[in-house]
């Protein structure tokens, strides 16, 4: 008898400061990784498949991310930068 079957893991790389494409509000959104790996008598062994993806903390719309696009949102939070150029460009509020 074989016992195999997948695990799902779900890690969080980063917290960026990103213009929602959905709210439009100037947000904090979550970079997340999901890995799910093969496994064998409970013992997860290799990786099936990785998705990236964001995740708005205002109003709760995740986007799907690509892995170079999610290294380099990584990149821009490590070095201090932010991440205000990707999505929907930062707009500087109306002033009469």
């Amino acid at each position: 008898m074989i016992i195999f079957g997948t695990k799902g893991y779900l890690y969080q790389l980063a917290i960026l400061t990103l213009v929602c494409g959905q709210c439009g509000n100037p947000a904090a959104h979550t970079l997340r990784k999901r890995v799910t790996k093969f496994t064998l008598f409970f013992v997860p062994l290799f990786p099936i498949s990785t998705k990236y993806q964001t995740q708005c903390t205002f109003c709760g719309a995740e986007q799907k991310v690509g892995a170079e696009q999610a290294e380099q949102l990584q990149a821009q939070n490590a070095g201090g930068h932010g991440g205000q150029s990707y999505g929907q460009p930062q707009q500087q509020p109306y002033q009469s």
